[in-house]
């Protein structure tokens, strides 16, 4: 395992101050806003009283991953909200931050990095001296890799423990220390495309791998793929007739099962039921027809058109499971 002094080297190397990987360099809170904005997503940008501001940001593009490195040179609060759509880790070189996602508390420092979910709501404050390299990772590629590796789709949002040992975790410290080095060594090596997809497929499914997450269990378990004909025939159903009026009872009949067999193959082996993965795909559905750019569909009907009649209870299970509101996903697919 590498130590921390053995790691610092190669990370203090991984993003030079260089005209191809330098985003910026700013001391003007609105111009630092709008660039880290244009690299994540919009949000408030506080900096504490006279304390000045010198803030530089480097990053490098590996397809669906970005590797990051940001400072502000001073005091200052984050409130993003949500990330919505990918996942960001944050692994401090040097100085501290707090980061409140949810209901957890991380005290970050050059030791302890966060894995910030999609949907969970977000705050963070970083000291002066923070000095963070950041992984955004789309979270489309990241619940794809899941359920390749599950061999078949996500029925819930995927979330991640939120702490990660990032320098004392061996598998963690050498996947960085090789990105790090092969970035120090030979610059040019993301130019070419096999390389950078190699390179996104190591961060994401090495995640996957070392940090806990929700389907942790289901992949741990022996044979995690084998789910029983009747289930997968169930999930093709499913998918097919999603529009269509289901029932437990149905779907217990074309599976040639018990209802009680049913929902304890879905638990045994998808971690959740028939119905909740009905109502995840007519969810996805109705994402789909918001983001249709025509603007043509609105909220209410689209939700309609999916079998969703409350529209208080529709709202608030969109944003659980996507991480914005469906008239953010709407407006957004209208700019």
């Amino acid at each position: 395992m590498l130590s921390g002094k053995a790691l610092s080297p190669c990370i203090q190397k991984a993003l030079k101050n260089d005209t191809n990987r330098l985003l910026f360099h700013s001391v003007s809170l609105d111009e630092v806003r709008e660039e880290v904005a244009a690299a994540y997503k919009p949000h408030r940008l506080d900096m504490d009283a006279d304390n000045g501001l010198d803030a530089r940001m480097h990053s490098l593009s590996l397809g669906q991953v970005k590797f990051n490195r940001l400072k502000y040179g001073a005091n200052v609060r984050i409130d993003p909200k949500h990330l919505e759509q990918f996942y960001l880790i944050q692994m401090p070189v040097c100085g501290r931050a707090d980061i409140f996602s949810g209901e957890n508390h991380i005290a970050l420092d050059a030791n302890l990095a966060s894995v910030l979910n999609p949907t969970d709501p977000l705050s963070m404050w970083w000291s002066g001296d923070c000095d963070m390299l950041m992984f955004r990772i789309e979270r489309d590629a990241v619940e794809r890799a899941c359920g390749q590796q599950l061999g078949r789709p996500l029925g819930a949002p995927l979330s991640f423990k939120s702490e990660l040992s990032w320098r004392s975790n061996p598998i963690w410290s050498n996947m960085m220390l090789y990105l790090t080095q092969l970035l120090e060594e030979c610059p040019s090596a993301t130019d070419q495309v096999l390389i950078r997809h190699q390179l996104e497929q190591l961060v994401i499914n090495t995640l996957l791998a070392i940090q806990t997450h929700s389907y942790t269990d289901a992949m741990n378990q022996p044979g995690h793929t084998l789910a029983p004909r009747y289930v997968k025939r169930v999930e093709e159903y499913i998918e097919e007739h999603a529009s269509e009026a289901l029932t437990p009872g149905q779907l217990a009949e074309l599976a040639g099962v018990s209802i009680r067999t049913l929902y304890a193959g879905f638990h045994d082996f998808r971690q959740t039921s028939p119905m909740e993965h009905l109502r995840q795909i007519r969810l996805k559905k109705v994402k789909a027809a918001l983001e249709q750019q025509d603007g043509r569909v609105s909220v209410t009907d689209a939700a309609l058109s999916w079998g969703f009649t409350h529209m208080g209870r529709f709202s608030r299970d969109y944003q659980k499971t996507f991480g914005e509101k469906p008239s953010d996903t709407r407006r957004r697919n209208l700019l």
